[in-house]
């Protein structure tokens, strides 16, 4: 491969989520010298308040780290005209242009804060959130942003039925999470072809699919899931990725990958153990499998 791909990370990586009661919250000086440590140099900016809210203070503090902002990410309720998001999102668009990012990565949330639920969205609701995604665009592209809607476990596009009706009922592009895809019955790769130029942001995850199917079953809520180690790093688990990746790069994909492995902690993790012992392992197969020759594969899970 001639060209130079844009490798990024995410602080969910390393613990930090955005949903309360989710664990231990490791420093973002910590996390983000450990990004550079491993050979990051790109990174989203975490939940709401995690990083400096003001875009002077955010770019110190990502300039101490030579690490540039590529995205944020916000789950916010779309489909329910009841519920105002658009000031919200007109000042996150706003302080992630100020911070020099391209993406704005939204999930379309359900009611409550876990992603646990499971509910289908009626054909209103379909309507609803086609024009509060339309609007969204609006406010992106004002700030100078793509905007990418992230099909998410326990959210209104979990299940690939969702995210077939997404792609057929509007123009919106997607972040392609391959551990939340494969989770809503989804095959990455499949859903790479089927998009085609609408990626407009990759997650990579590995899956355990032992575990998956758990979560799958109702057996392990999502977090849950997530301690018992669900996502591995990238080569250890059970995703065919090379399929991912193949099927992105035949399609002209030219955006980040962000490699993501959602982990959820108790305790600040020991010197060079933890999460950036992972990061490291899913750096290194990155590497492995962008300088190896590819062909279109099937997907799906390894053989």
């Amino acid at each position: 491969m001639n060209r130079e791909l844009k490798v990024a990370g995410a602080p969910i990586s390393w613990g930090v989520s955005e949903l309360p009661g989710w664990g231990y919250r490791m420093s973002p000086d910590r996390v983000l010298a450990e990004m550079r440590e491993v050979g990051l140099e790109a990174t989203e900016v975490g939940p709401p308040g995690y990083m400096p809210e003001a875009p002077a203070a955010r770019r110190e503090l990502l300039e101490r780290y030579g690490m540039q902002l590529v995205a944020g990410f916000l789950a916010v309720v779309l489909h329910d005209r009841r519920h105002p998001v658009l000031g919200e999102l007109e000042r996150e668009a706003k302080a992630l242009e100020a911070s020099g990012a391209e993406v704005l990565v939204l999930a379309a949330a359900l009611h409550g804060q876990s992603y646990d639920r499971d509910e289908r969205l009626s054909g209103p609701d379909w309507i609803a959130l086609g024009e509060a995604l339309a609007d969204a665009e609006d406010i992106a592209a004002r700030h100078g942003l793509r905007l990418a809607l992230h099909p998410h476990a326990g959210t209104a596009v979990a299940r690939e039925e969702d995210v077939h009706t997404l792609l057929e009922t509007t123009t919106v592009d997607i972040c392609l999470d391959t551990g939340h895809l494969f989770l809503g019955g989804a095959d990455p790769a499949a859903i790479a072809r089927d998009a085609s130029g609408r990626v407009a942001h990759v997650h990579l995850k590995d899956i355990d699919r032992r575990l998956a199917e758990r979560v799958q079953s109702g057996e392990l809520s999502y977090a849950e899931g997530v301690t018992a180690g669900l996502y591995r790093p990238l080569g250890l688990g059970d995703l065919d990725l090379e399929a991912v990746f193949a099927r992105l790069e035949d399609a002209g994909y030219r955006g980040w990958y962000v490699l993501e492995q959602d982990t959820a902690l108790t305790a600040e993790p020991e010197s060079a153990l933890g999460p950036v012992a992972a990061a490291r392992q899913s750096i290194e197969y990155f590497r492995g499998l962008s300088s190896a020759p590819h062909q279109s594969l099937e997907g799906g899970l390894k053989r």
